[in-house]
């Protein structure tokens, strides 16, 4: 039972990806995992998850910066894809290891008779997410993306067409899209903060972002000054994704297509270009926070109040040991900090 609970966690998770992840490429960030934090920095990453037993474990690894690499990978926009995508393969990593930490103390059930046999051997083999057991949960994960705000979106309004004129025109039947998308996107949020597993994992985001605006202001990474700060962040995976939404009803109107296949390719094709706008849009709005741009972010922060939930002291300490952990890697590559 618990085997199939932690899995299903991790599947729901995944799905959630995007909303829990923060941060950009010259900037710290992160997000939230099963049972702890992950935080990044430009030349470094750490996690801490808390096992069943109560004791936090850490993992850390340096990071490429690709943008130092590849100059052209820093141009606006392009930026934007390239840290986005590299940012969810690092949170698929994160989550991955967080399950295998929340399997650790797991074993499989070894028939009688086998037990007996191998009673004085110690058994070492675990319950762990395997490759398979990855690329079927991405697959999936894609599949559903595309199915819940392209494609049903897109049929809804299109059978809505059939029954009332108002929808004909392009800038209504995008509109009309572009609001069903948002709530079905809000109806997914709010209904898997209702299962108690991931409301945790919406605490350990708040924490998160608390650490992240402590580190920002310059205060002492500890617990009581951690506690004090805002769980809402305009840097944020959920800012980003309702910035998304919101920009790609512009983006669909401006495309004269009319047939139901030719619009739904249109939706896929230019994600990445809206990925990548609505990137700038946020990265600017974060170094800008009294701007007109600001106000784009808002809807974002007002979601905020659900996918972000005051953590314990217990949570807040992983934030902040998988921070220290970051900015202790970051430190032995030279690596230099730029806070907006």
């Amino acid at each position: 039972m618990r085997l199939l609970r932690i899995m299903w966690r991790f599947l729901v998770a995944v799905q959630l990806l995007p909303a829990l992840e923060g941060g950009e490429e010259t900037l710290v960030g992160g997000q939230a995992v099963l049972e702890g934090v992950m935080m990044r920095s430009p030349h470094a990453w750490a996690i801490a998850c808390r096992k069943p037993s109560g004791e936090v474990l850490l993992h850390s690894e340096p990071l490429e910066r690709l943008s130092e690499k590849r100059p052209w990978m820093g141009w606006p926009v392009m930026r934007g894809v390239i840290t986005l995508g590299h940012a969810m393969v690092l949170g698929y990593r994160a989550l991955k290891f967080s399950a295998n930490v929340a399997l650790e103390d797991l074993v499989p059930e070894k028939p009688a008779e086998q037990s007996s046999e191998n009673s004085g051997k110690k058994e070492e083999k675990k319950f762990e997410i395997s490759t398979w057991v990855a690329t079927i949960n991405i697959v999936i994960s894609l599949a559903f993306f595309v199915f819940m705000y392209k494609y049903l979106p897109l049929l809804a309004t299109t059978e809505l067409k059939k029954v009332s004129p108002m929808v004909s025109g392009q800038i209504m039947f995008n509109l009309v899209d572009g609001i069903i998308r948002i709530l079905l996107f809000l109806l997914f949020i709010w209904g898997v903060s209702l299962m108690r597993d991931i409301r945790r994992v919406y605490e350990y985001h708040g924490a998160e972002h608390k650490t992240v605006f402590a580190f920002e202001n310059g205060d002492p990474l500890k617990t009581s000054a951690v506690q004090k700060y805002s769980t809402f962040h305009p840097r944020c995976g959920t800012s980003f994704l309702m910035t998304v939404m919101l920009i790609s009803i512009a983006f669909y109107m401006a495309i004269p297509v009319t047939t139901f296949w030719a619009r739904f390719a249109v939706r896929v094709a230019l994600l990445p270009v809206i990925a990548g706008v609505s990137y700038e849009i946020i990265r600017f709005a974060a170094r800008h926070r009294g701007s007109l741009f600001s106000l784009m972010t808002a809807p974002g922060l007002w979601l905020q109040r659900i996918t972000t939930q005051p953590p314990s002291d217990d949570q807040a300490e992983c934030a902040i040991a998988a921070l220290d952990q970051a900015m202790s890697v970051e430190k032995q590559r030279g690596g230099e900090l730029v806070i907006a």
